[in-house]
């Protein structure tokens, strides 16, 4: 028995029925044909991969930034090459950091040093007390002052004596000068005046200048202690005084 088509059949009416598609018009002369589209895959099979220069396309496209990126970051080496970044850089950096731990310890070690310091008794070198100073030979009569400067003292001596004179004002602890065209010793601070024995006979002195204790070592030479001294006090007469104590002069 024959098919009827839904028009014959009465279900659909004639003036619904759809038209049929108009066929493609002729492609004019010379005009390429389009490519037909790339077949699917079947359904399960696994796609190829994708080729070099499309790996190099998609990598192209996520490297593009888009602005100013900050320095020193992937981003500005990425978009501006490895020199933001580089070995240059990199020594500044470590050039900067050393200066500053250089400076660091610096103010540390100054503010120990000055905290230990504090700490540390203040004591000033002071020459030894107990020295040489030739033999009685050398000095001739009079007052000898080579050895002022360096010990502080003076050596005299006379027709029958020597002794040594500390180099010390009986007033205030200055140190007087001899004054040989007056044959005197003048002290600058407050004018106290001695004659050549160191005995005070102006100004504010009260008493003579000391005298250091002396001696002869086995080979024969003076030998100076200067921390230990002979007095004259006020008053007291010379004959009794400390000056005619032995180690006060030498019998030349």
């Amino acid at each position: 028995m024959p098919l009827l088509t839904p028009e014959e059949a009465g279900l659909v009416p004639a003036g619904d029925a759809p038209a049929a598609p108009a066929p493609p018009a002729p492609a004019a002369p010379g005009t390429p044909k389009p490519a037909a589209p790339a077949p699917r895959p079947a359904a399960g099979a696994t796609q190829p991969p994708p080729s070099a220069a499309a790996t190099v396309a998609r990598g192209t496209t996520a490297n593009t930034y888009v602005g100013t990126p900050a320095v020193g970051t992937s981003k500005a080496a990425a978009a501006g090459g490895l020199s933001s970044v580089g070995p240059r850089n990199l020594e500044i950096d470590r050039t900067r950091r050393r200066l500053v731990w250089s400076a660091i310890v610096a103010f540390l070690a100054a503010w120990l040093l000055a905290f230990f310091r504090f700490f540390l008794p203040r004591t000033l070198f002071e020459p030894s007390t107990v020295f040489k100073v030739g033999y009685p030979s050398d000095y001739a009569i009079g007052v000898d002052t080579k050895w002022q400067a360096q010990y502080r003292i003076w050596v005299d001596r006379t027709p029958d004596r020597l002794f040594v004179i500390y180099a010390r004002c009986t007033h205030l602890g200055c140190t007087p000068d001899w004054k040989p065209a007056e044959n005197k010793f003048k002290c600058p601070c407050h004018g106290s005046g001695y004659d050549s024995e160191g005995v005070n006979f102006e100004g504010p002195a009260p008493r003579p200048m000391d005298r250091a204790h002396i001696e002869l070592d086995p080979t024969g030479q003076i030998v100076v202690d200067t921390s230990r001294l002979f007095q004259w006090p006020k008053g007291v007469p010379y004959e009794t005084s400390d000056f005619n104590k032995p180690n006060s002069f030498l019998s030349v």
